[in-house]
């Protein structure tokens, strides 16, 4: 048999090829040769696809690079296949390739060997790292107010009314539910509805120390390998709010907010009808006045939340729209950023995303993955190239204070009368500013 790593011999190739030429099977080759089964294939596979100059003895690394030994045919279907579908990763490819009946008959290169291929041709795709959004260790609340879980409820049909989504705010400690705001003709609420809801329960219960959150778009960027933080995260930051995200997946750990779904369902949308949303929203309140002072809960030994922990009335941190503007504070907003860093392909014009906002680094950029950090002290974005050598700073969008308040009124607020026909946002400072005592619409 043929001993170890020593090259076979010209001779004993030469016969391998004439034998299999002559219709012998690889067993039998290499028993009247005494060599491996494994010898004899490579041989005879190599002479199949190249012919008598396959037979030449190479060692080291093919000159040509990944798939140097393949014919140059099943190299140029790759690189045609791969420009024509740029989409089609090394997986794709092989099954393709096994079905072209030009290459039938050979043994087709594996995984790795096709992505080896790719990247040495330069067909590969642009590749985002990734990286994760800094978030503190999770609060473990010993009082009421500590811990705050928000979610919306599946849209359901509400008869009278339509769609439904319910935005439920709770604490899972005391077991107050904060705020039950009805999102009415959509199946997804988004940021100006998730900000009223918040702001209705600061009104009535004092800001938090934590808000919990799942990883729904409104509050997490899932479309990045390496996210940017949400409008929302960011202001609430800035009201000093600590932002907490379960793990992905797990929606046990949002137990309590999960519970209030089905309980505020049943309590007041369940085989109800209303003439209107605004009813609709008058029911949830009187609802959750019952469920926090009356309605006695399994979880605390028969009582009512409020009565179960009378000090769950305010978190003793007081919160008013008009004050918005004065109790936001950015430098943790700058700080959080610091702490983080991003990578972003650029397109051909030199341009990125970040956040919902644009940023231009110009054409000598183009089509390269830069990594981007925050620079606290100058406000400003900065942009790194991939080989390290250059870097470009951008000025920062979207972290004013106004920029995070939203459609947020932030004059003082005096007593008036909207004009008509109301807007949406409009609407929604009425349903705020109804929970400001002293405040006439």
């Amino acid at each position: 048999m043929g001993q170890g790593n020593q090259p076979l011999p010209l001779q004993q190739r030469l016969a391998i090829w004439e034998r299999a030429q002559h219709g012998e099977t690889d067993p039998r080759i290499a028993q009247a040769l005494r060599l491996k089964v494994t010898t004899v294939r490579k041989w005879r596979r190599r002479a199949q696809r190249e012919g008598r100059n396959g037979l030449a003895s190479r060692l080291g690394r093919p000159k040509t690079g990944p798939l140097g030994q393949s014919p140059p045919e099943l190299r140029a279907a790759l690189r045609a296949m791969r420009q024509a579908h740029p989409g089609w990763g090394p997986d794709t490819l092989r099954v393709e390739l096994s079905a072209d009946p030009r290459f039938e008959e050979l043994a087709l290169p594996s995984r790795p060997r096709l992505a080896a291929f790719l990247k040495a041709e330069d067909l590969t795709r642009p590749y985002e790292r990734h990286t994760d959004l800094v978030q503190p260790l999770p609060i473990v609340p010993h009082t009421p107010h500590e811990v705050w879980e928000m979610d919306a409820q599946g849209v359901r049909a509400v008869a009278g009314v339509g769609r439904v989504s319910v935005i439920n705010i709770g604490d899972p400690y005391s077991h107050v539910r904060t705020e039950s705001w009805a999102c009415v003709h959509t199946a997804k609420p988004d940021l100006p509805d998730y900000q009223l809801a918040l702001r209705r329960g600061f009104l009535r219960y004092g800001l938090p120390k934590e808000l919990s959150l799942d990883h729904d778009s409104v509050f997490f960027d899932n479309t990045s390998a390496s996210p940017y933080p949400s409008r929302l995260h960011l202001w609430a930051l800035a009201l000093g709010l600590q932002v907490h995200f379960i793990h992905k997946g797990r929606p046990t750990e949002h137990g309590f907010i999960e519970r209030t779904h089905e309980v505020v369902a049943l309590q007041a949308l369940e085989g109800q009808a209303f003439p209107n949303a605004d009813t609709l929203q008058v029911t949830l309140e009187q609802r959750l006045e019952i469920l926090n002072t009356r309605y006695p809960s399994r979880a605390l030994a028969g009582h009512a939340p409020l009565a179960a922990y009378p000090e769950a009335v305010h978190s003793g941190r007081a919160y008013r729209p008009e004050w918005e503007a004065d109790l936001l504070n950015l430098e943790p907003v700058y700080d959080y950023l610091a702490r983080q860093r991003w990578f972003r392909q650029v397109t051909a014009q030199g341009q990125f995303s970040l956040g919902a906002y644009r940023y231009g680094l110009g054409k000598a950029w183009g089509t390269q993955t830069v990594e981007i950090t925050f620079d606290a002290q100058t406000r400003q974005f900065v942009c790194r190239s991939a080989d390290g050598q250059r870097t470009q700073s951008v000025p920062a969008q979207g972290l004013a204070k106004a920029d995070l308040m939203g459609e947020l009124v932030t004059q003082q607020f005096p007593t008036y009368q909207y004009a008509f026909p109301w807007s949406v946002e409009a609407c929604r400072q009425n349903l705020l500013y109804a929970e400001m005592a002293g405040t006439t619409l």
